[in-house]
């Protein structure tokens, strides 16, 4: 079984939508999370900035990718890029942990200075509403298969194109993606 899962991520890797793909109507700045501490994180907040925002898990084969994600956070952050991890237990209970555990964890281990939000529901009638989003506007292959899909978000705050688990933080095509929303000029 955990073959066919990781041959299925890699296959939806390779469906990877091109930057700029169509998009819905809604932004996302509308949404709100709340932190690990349970403060309110407006999506609103960002506004003008790049979106690498990630469904994430502590205790996950793509855990490790917890380095390349805090790498691409400091080395693009000045451009305008924010990394934000969305912890979900929705796939093989690989996220377990409260909010507590959570965040000790990220900045035990990997020294995260990136926001993460508390743990939400990324799949399903109870998914939260960014990751519906996500199936509306990038379409179906979209939805997160498995921990560690990245979406990027661009400066419009319409969501841009999805990667799935096996791309890497530092892969040349999520990083092409990255910069080129960078360089895209404010709207």
């Amino acid at each position: 079984m955990r073959y066919l899962t990781y041959l299925l991520c890699a296959l939806l890797s390779l469906v990877g939508l091109p930057a700029r793909a169509a998009v819905g109507v809604d932004d996302v700045y509308g949404l709100v999370f709340k932190t690990l501490d349970g403060q309110p994180l407006s999506l609103s907040h960002y506004r003008g900035k790049v979106l690498l925002i990630v469904n994430v898990a502590s205790r996950c084969g793509f855990t490790p990718q917890y380095a390349g994600l805090e790498k691409l956070y400091e080395t693009y952050r000045d451009r305008g890029l924010v990394v934000i991890g969305i912890p979900s237990n929705d796939f093989g209970g690989q996220e377990p942990g409260n909010e507590e555990q959570i965040k000790q964890f990220t900045s035990e281990k990997y020294r995260i200075t990136f926001p993460i939000t508390s743990r939400e529901i990324a799949t399903g009638k109870q998914a939260n509403p960014f990751f519906k989003q996500v199936s509306n506007d990038l379409g179906i292959f979209a939805t997160p298969r498995w921990n560690f899909y990245k979406y990027l978000v661009g400066r419009d705050g319409h969501l841009v194109s999805w990667f799935a688990s096996t791309t890497k933080p530092d892969s040349d095509k999520l990083t092409r993606a990255i910069e080129a929303e960078l360089n895209r000029k404010p709207f």
